[in-house]
């Protein structure tokens, strides 16, 4: 929100020029009607001033400040184009009036005359250089031309012939604010409001540049001072629902948005935030429903498209999908901001549509910030310096993954800090996790801007994000450079889409050499792409198939992915292979009951008795790991595999059988069975994977050779050991290093086994 200061300023008579009233009577007449008029004019009775004014110019065609407040009133009546005609006869009569002039310039201003009104403004401060008023309209009509820095100077010159003017501190703090000046913003709304205690608008911003600066807790105090002082507007409560959502108050942010909604009854952006608030607190029926309607007010509005596709195969709810997906690749093609990058690795296996994906969204929310410069040479050290970036310090996947890698990093030649924007976590995984580092840094509450120059204060030589483009994501901090050298890692599968990534790891299975031209970073190929935790706990439970619900005999396939992984043509093959495999079952995962509801009439119209899939809910981690005992051989899905998923299979003893794709996302599965050395159950084409799962399910020698053989593997292979793959990583960030100290340009690496 923008004040735009257009009021007319306080009138009083101006020169009579022009007046050839020669008569005594008329004049002394006109001039006490001029003072009835200032009167009636100056008390807001504006509709008899301007019949005294009228009547005065049946006296005198020509009186000049009948005229020009005759315009005036126009002005203040919103009749932009009478204004003007008035003010261009004015000004015929005198053009040396400073105030016909700016109030000519509000005129074009609302009329979106722009650089008319601009050249009207600059006009009356040339004839009265300490006209504040002027100056804070000619910085509004700057600021709309997107010309910042000069409407910041406009405003900076109307505070100095006025230093308590309230609305020209907001308006600077309002350019500051887009400027990405957030600090110095700060400071103008609050002499704002220390000028105008109740300036609630001011407070609106305050809390606006508060919320960018992660400074959450004080924003919300801002948006409720607004709301204490009487602004009841939606968008108040929108952007409370947007700090509530980052401090993950859900069911607080829910009820803001419900009340932006309630004030404003299209209110897009109420409605697209309110869906995305449900979507976390898994009410996904719900968040549909939020998506549709925000759908039905913008049919493009930004990235919802995509959002909702992915919320609707959250609720494996497949109605028209096929026509959707070739929407939303078209969409993407042509540039449009259709989706967040996320949802499309599940939905879309082309490299460049998830390329063009990532680049549409990384430029437009968070392009290169050059605000801080270029980060000098630093010279070498006897440490390299290493920052971990990462929302998932916690129970996640990732740290799943990765907790073992921080303990066995060689201190002696690497300092490592972590940085951490997850939510709070009292977890066991969290603490191991957190006292692996040398230094652990909650990020949560400190803006990008601020975790930036922290990272260059305190030396980061190697930064890596280990979240990318994914829940809780700091992609804004890495935008100003934190460091030298910065790199994505194990959080978002595929290419970053942006040039301030330097690298990306990954290795020859997942990114062969012909697609490297698919991603904006140069790659890092380790001899085996994934970490592993080799310290995971797989209880004793042993899990009885009544347990489990599964029948007493019997084939069990199973996946645990995550629901939006499922595509139907993924659900398609599983079902060919149920028919082709008599008394067979598929175990799934399901984290709401649409999914599983769905799933079983999907299962249905393909002639498949709904009974045969069964359904596992959440249970603790070791057990989790045990319950994969109870299952012969792991489906995984098309174009978005089973990872952690994958790794968790495997440790427990469970083939897992992949079918390769083209993208990051739908090769890591692969990438694991070569670490493991099983590339017997990597295939590449959907009649391979049927072919090879049916083939296993009815075939016992041959799946017993295969767990046979990963039982063999499984403490022998790359794929779990976690001591090789930190000496691989490190070769690669100490090559990283060495390429920057000796001033050589940016290439593909590889490290050797």
């Amino acid at each position: 929100m923008r004040n735009k200061f257009n009021q007319v300023p306080k009138l009083k008579p101006k020169q009579k020029v022009g007046d050839t009233a020669s008569n005594p009577a008329v004049v002394q007449q006109i001039a006490a009607k001029l003072q009835q008029g200032l009167a009636l004019h100056n008390t807001g009775q504006l509709e008899q001033a301007k019949t005294t004014y009228e009547e005065i110019l049946k006296l005198n065609s020509n009186h000049y400040d009948s005229i020009q407040l005759l315009g005036a009133i126009a002005t203040q009546t919103r009749q932009w184009t009478k204004a003007l005609d008035l003010y261009a006869r004015a000004l015929t009569l005198n053009s040396q009036n400073a105030v016909v002039f700016y109030n000519q310039g509000i005129a074009l201003e609302e009329l979106k005359r722009l650089e008319e009104a601009l050249a009207s403004y600059n006009k009356a401060i040339e004839l009265k250089q300490d006209y504040a008023d002027a100056y804070l309209n000619r910085g509004n009509v700057l600021q709309e031309l997107m010309r910042l820095n000069e409407a910041l100077q406009s405003f900076e010159q109307c505070i100095e012939y006025k230093h308590d003017f309230a609305e020209a501190h907001y308006n600077r703090g309002n350019v500051l604010n887009k400027l990405k000046h957030l600090d110095e913003s700060l400071l103008s709304y609050e002499q704002a409001i220390k000028y105008k205690n109740e300036y609630f608008e001011a407070y609106i911003g305050l809390g606006n540049a508060l919320k960018k600066l992660k400074r959450l807790e004080e924003s919300l105090v801002s948006y409720d001072k607004a709301l204490e002082l009487g602004c009841a507007y939606a968008e108040i409560y929108s952007n409370r629902g947007i700090v509530l959502r980052e401090l993950n108050r859900l069911d607080e942010a829910l009820q803001s948005y419900d009340t932006a909604i309630e004030l404003n009854h299209d209110f897009v952006d109420a409605f697209y935030n309110r869906g995305n608030v449900l979507y976390e607190l898994k009410r996904l029926d719900e968040a549909l429903t939020s998506y549709d309607r925000a759908i039905e007010l913008k049919p493009d509005y930004e990235y919802l498209f995509g959002t909702m596709l992915h919320t609707k195969m959250s609720l494996c709810d497949w109605q028209e999908s096929e026509i959707n997906v070739k929407e939303l690749s078209l969409r993407i093609t042509e540039g449009k901001k259709s989706s967040p990058s996320f949802p499309v690795l599940a939905l879309i296996d082309s490299l460049s549509v998830q390329r063009k994906a990532s680049e549409i969204w990384i430029n437009d929310k968070n392009p290169f910030n050059s605000s801080f410069g270029l980060i000098p040479k630093r010279q070498r050290k006897n440490k390299i310096r290493i920052g971990y970036y990462s929302a998932d310090f916690r129970e996640h996947p990732v740290s799943y993954l990765i907790a073992e890698l921080f303990e066995l990093h060689g201190k002696r030649n690497f300092e490592l800090i972590a940085f951490y924007s997850g939510p709070a976590d009292s977890s066991n995984l969290h603490k191991r996790v957190a006292s692996a580092f040398d230094r652990f840094i909650d990020i949560r509450l400190k803006g990008d801007g601020e975790v930036a120059q922290l990272s260059r204060d305190l030396g980061i030589d190697i930064a890596i994000d280990l979240t990318g483009i994914t829940g809780n994501n700091r992609v804004g901090v890495f935008s100003y450079r934190v460091a030298p050298i910065q790199l994505s890692y194990i959080g978002y599968l595929g290419t970053m889409g942006s040039a301030y990534y330097d690298y990306l790891i990954a290795d020859k299975t997942i990114i062969p050499m012909e697609s490297q031209q698919y991603y904006k970073e140069k790659i890092v190929y380790l001899p085996s792409y994934q970490v592993n935790d080799s310290k995971r706990e797989i209880a004793d439970k042993i899990f009885t198939r009544a347990d489990l619900n599964l029948p007493e005999r019997g084939f069990v396939f199973c996946c645990f992915n995550n629901n939006y992984k499922i595509t139907p043509s993924t659900f398609d093959g599983w079902m060919r292979i149920l028919t082709a495999v008599p008394e067979s079952v598929l175990f799934l995962y399901v984290d709401n009951k649409r999914a599983e509801a769905n799933l079983k009439l999907e299962a249905e119209k393909r002639g498949i008795n709904k009974t045969r899939l069964v359904f596992g809910a959440r249970i603790g981690r070791s057990e989790y790991l045990a319950r994969y005992r109870a299952a012969d051989l792991f489906l995984d899905t098309l174009p978005y595999n089973a990872g952690t998923t994958a790794s968790d299979a495997l440790w427990a003893g469970l083939p897992v059988l992949t079918c390769m794709g083209e993208s990051f996302a739908s090769r890591v599965a692969a990438s694991l069975l070569n670490a493991i050395e099983l590339p017997e159950l990597i295939t590449t084409t959907q009649e391979q994977y049927e072919t090879t799962a049916i083939e296993l399910a009815t075939n016992p020698t041959k799946l017993k050779d295969i767990k046979d053989k990963l039982e063999r593997n499984r403490l022998t292979t790359a794929l779990f050991d976690t001591p090789r793959f930190t000496k691989h990583i490190e070769a690669a960030y100490t090559q990283m290093y060495e390429r920057y100290q000796a001033d050589l340009p940016l290439d593909h690496i590889y490290i050797e086994d």
